[in-house]
């Protein structure tokens, strides 16, 4: 049932980027003058469709969901008729050519564009970006950040949520550098200060599978929830070593425990590990040893779990550590694109780093995961789903526009080419880029899927 679901999530999440990707090729180049022979969503074998008896156009679904296609008129692929060669592909000129295959990746820029804005427009309720705890050994503890100031800036780029600092961080990742943090004093309101955070090798090593506000250490404000045991599972790590309903968690390690979520931080931080827990029960002072159980999130990364559910209360958050924010149609259109061009960079050099091995190849994912996360958006709220979305149509676009043979962004080569040239390049040197370009996508395509795989085992 779960495959099921995470099967229609990715469905309804990939079919209209991908349908819609198509559609940009498909209506450029019928504005252009060419004649379209197919549109398809998918590869492989044709599973139903209709063929137009106005433009004689077949439009298809295909069974394999990996992408799709705009087969055009091309006296390349097969004879045409002497009445119909101006409206063949190859016949176009150059900037024709580059405009309907550019076509596909900028419809795919707009979609991002068009989500992102709905997003910014839609008023929500946000914790405050006020740091309510610095973990300590982090570089915000050695850049010795204070709680409860504001956090406005990250590298001299304004923030106003917890989201827009998360990616700034994450946009650092493999780096050896300085962060800059941007504080508004909670004492003195008027006034900020800089504060330079060492990194090295950001998010990779040790911290690598951790997100980035854990990895650099501020923590947003996070309930007060007493450490104590409310429920465990039969069969977990803490009911086989002794752990029961009342017990007070003290200190995990020799490090004190005050709240439950510093308790959970440092067990799903240890999977496979023992760790020696103090608890106090009733009057008396008990230690066990308990070994999380590793387990693995819809990511693939490794985190642990012994089984032991806190005891319920209720969570007020404090008025100072709540904001809400909105954006107004102009300002959130604005932020839109901000937000698509920020996220297209960040993608880019990251694929940078990991050619340079600044950060691990195992950070590339491939369909699998792509399924997982449209799934676990689904289950958390339709502005996930948009966003989930918007995140996938941004990547489409850019590793689509990869200066690749096989690839929007090889063809676009090949047109610029002939532009200069005034004349197109050989057939002969067109397949073989052709053919590296199929080599280096398969690779890239096993090595993404392989990742996948190895995120479930």
């Amino acid at each position: 049932m779960t495959f099921l679901l995470t099967l229609l999530a990715a469905i309804f999440v990939l079919g209209p980027l991908i349908a819609l990707h198509e559609w940009g090729h498909y209506i450029v180049a019928r504005l252009c003058g060419v004649k379209v022979l197919t549109y398809s969503i998918g590869f492989g074998p044709k599973l139903f469709g209709w063929t137009s008896k106005k433009s004689g156009i077949d439009y298809r679904i295909s069974a394999l969901p990996l992408g799709g296609y705009v087969k055009m008129l091309d006296e390349r692929e097969g004879e045409v008729a002497k009445d119909e060669q101006h409206l063949a592909f190859n016949r176009q000129h150059p900037l024709k050519k580059i405009a309907i295959v550019a076509a596909g990746p900028i419809m795919n820029f707009v979609i991002a564009i068009v989500l992102f804005w709905v997003l910014f427009m839609t008023p929500s309720e946000q914790l405050a970006t006020k740091i309510g705890q610095v973990l300590p050994d982090t570089p915000a503890a050695i850049a010795q950040l204070p709680v409860g100031d504001k956090i406005v800036a990250i590298d001299g780029h304004d923030v106003q949520t917890w989201e827009g600092i998360n990616y700034r961080l994450a946009g650092r990742m493999g780096e050896t550098a300085n962060i800059s943090v941007t504080l508004q004093s909670e004492v003195d309101k008027g006034s900020t200060k800089t504060y330079q955070a060492p990194v090295k090798e950001f998010m990779q090593g040790a911290t690598q599978g951790k997100d980035a506000l854990s990895s650099f250490g501020m923590i947003p404000w996070q309930p007060n929830i007493a450490p104590i045991v409310g429920d465990l599972t039969p069969d977990g790590a803490a009911t086989r070593q002794g752990l029961k309903v009342g017990d007070r968690i003290t200190a995990i390690n020799d490090e004190a425990i005050n709240d439950w979520i510093s308790a959970t931080r440092i067990i799903r931080d240890s999977p496979e590990t023992l760790l020696t827990f103090s608890i106090l029960r009733g009057d008396q002072q008990v230690e066990l040893q308990i070994m999380p159980q590793g387990k693995k999130d819809n990511l693939g990364n490794d985190y642990g779990q012994i089984g032991a559910m806190v005891a319920q209360s209720e969570i007020v958050i404090p008025d100072e550590y709540k904001t809400t924010v909105v954006y107004g149609p102009a300002e959130s259109l604005i932020k839109s694109f901000e937000k698509t061009e920020q996220l297209a960079v960040m993608t880019v050099s990251s694929m940078g780093k990991m050619l340079s091995g600044m950060i691990g190849l195992e950070n590339l994912s491939g369909p699998i995961t792509i399924a997982k996360v449209a799934k676990q958006s689904f289950d958390i709220s339709w502005q996930m789903v948009l966003s989930t979305a918007a995140l996938i149509s941004l990547s489409l676009a850019v590793l689509n526009l990869l200066p690749i043979p096989v690839l929007d962004g090889g063809h676009i080569v090949y047109y610029l080419i002939e532009l200069v040239r005034g004349k197109p390049l050989s057939e002969g040197v067109q397949m073989v880029g052709l053919n590296i370009g199929l080599l280096l996508l398969a690779g890239f395509m096993v090595l993404a899927i392989g990742n996948d795989i190895s995120r479930l085992f």
